[in-house]
């Protein structure tokens, strides 16, 4: 098993290698892979940012997590292994999957960003981690990706079968809506940010006219679900309030 412990001081790649047990062969592919373009903007001599890297390594996650999940659960129908594929690879799960092995002290950051929290974000902790899984492959092949993503899979299936993570949260909040009495929740996008091929959606969700939940994703529906998934952990914190 990876080592995970925490690490209160700054890593350069080979530490971070290292503690993971992971040994590159090519530390300037994790270096990239930790790299955000903010630093680029005031490190000319480096040349590439982690974008490429996060691209290769998002459908290597879709991949493997379906794979895992076919084997995992051989009963699951294909609806239900889709949901628990989408709860696995969201924003806010890979983020988790980030922090569990500290990548964060790791993260190459523009002062800019990081004075701002930039490391601290669950999108860009999601982005350097799928950019990491996307540099093992190229550098390990898809066997070491596969002893490294499998056992934080593991890990984590009970909490997101008990927690609900892996049903439709649009769907649950709908439900809650009209067994209210309200119409149907309606979603809006509030915000833009990002250039064209890393867009951040924010998005908010209304129901009765009122915003009950706001998210954010690199994708207009995932960010609707975030903000879905938002509301229903506000309106179950404010049930058991008045309980």
């Amino acid at each position: 098993m990876h080592i995970l412990r925490k690490n209160k001081d700054q890593e350069n790649p080979q530490e971070l290698m290292h503690r993971l047990g992971v040994p590159f062969k090519d530390v300037h592919l994790l270096a990239r892979a930790l790299t955000h373009r903010s630093y680029l903007n005031e490190h000319p001599e480096v040349l590439e940012d982690n974008e490429r890297l996060e691209f290769l390594g998002d459908a290597v996650l879709d991949f493997l997590v379906g794979e895992w999940l076919y084997n995992r659960f051989p009963e699951m129908e294909e609806g239900d292994l889709t949901q628990m594929r989408s709860a696995f690879v969201q924003t806010n799960q890979l983020a988790e999957f980030a922090k569990e092995i500290c990548i964060e002290r790791s993260i190459r950051l523009g002062r800019g960003e990081m004075k701002s929290g930039g490391m601290l974000r669950n999108t860009l902790l999601c982005d350097v981690f799928e950019a990491f899984i996307g540099a093992m492959l190229l550098d390990q092949g898809i066997e070491k990706v596969k002893d490294f993503i499998y056992p934080l899979l593991e890990g984590s299936v009970n909490e997101i079968i008990e927690q609900h993570k892996n049903e439709d949260p649009k769907s649950l909040l709908q439900e809650w809506a009209q067994a209210h009495g309200y119409h149907p929740p309606k979603y809006h996008t509030i915000g833009v940010s990002g250039p064209d091929h890393a867009k951040i959606f924010e998005v908010e969700t209304k129901v009765n006219d009122k915003v009950v939940g706001i998210g954010k994703a690199k994708s207009k529906q995932s960010a609707e679900k975030m903000a879905a998934r938002t509301a229903l952990k506000i309106i179950e914190k404010e049930s058991n309030t008045y309980a």
